[in-house]
């Protein structure tokens, strides 16, 4: 019986090296993946009649320290929140109730009653006639139809997976 001894060392040390390429390579394929989304989230939020540009200038893409670890690197394409709190209900659609108007600052409020200017206005937890009481509430709750910027962004996962394996494939040459 005879045995073939092989040295496998240099093989080791190649898989190794492309193990370390490829964990180096993670953030920046990621980063690109992240991009082509980010892209595509601020065509959508351009597409969207838009009154103050706020929900525009607030797309951001972010590394995500938090849900990143070895090898692996996270990106989050969103929308800042404090700057545009209305881009949930832009993303997502909602009822309006009540009528609101335009201020001379460029943002919207909704109108209170004459009666119950300067008075105290009411939670969000209060009740609707509560609420109903306080602001001019519209002949008809009117359905405000969502208009996904984010979501519909979800065309480009392909297009995203091919940025990333190009910026892996250039890592490994």
């Amino acid at each position: 019986m005879s045995f073939l001894a092989v040295d496998m060392g240099s093989l080791d040390r190649l898989l190794d090296d492309l193990g370390d390429k490829a964990e180096a390579a993670a953030r920046p394929a990621a980063q690109a993946a992240s991009q082509v989304l980010y892209d595509e989230v601020e065509r959508n939020v351009a597409a969207i009649r838009q009154r103050t540009g706020k929900l525009l200038a607030s797309i951001y893409q972010v590394y995500s320290q938090d849900n990143s670890g070895e090898g692996r690197a996270t990106y989050h394409v969103s929308w800042n929140h404090r700057k545009a709190p209305h881009g949930q209900l832009v993303e997502f659609g909602h009822i309006q109730r009540y009528v609101t108007y335009l201020g001379k600052d460029g943002n919207f409020y909704t109108a209170v009653r004459p009666e119950m200017r300067g008075k105290k206005k009411p939670p969000r937890t209060a009740s609707q006639a509560v609420k109903d009481a306080y602001y001019v509430p519209l002949p008809a709750p009117k359905q405000v139809p969502a208009q996904a910027f984010v979501r519909r962004a979800v065309v480009k996962f392909p297009q995203a997976e091919a940025a990333a394996a190009d910026e892996l494939m250039k890592a490994m040459q």
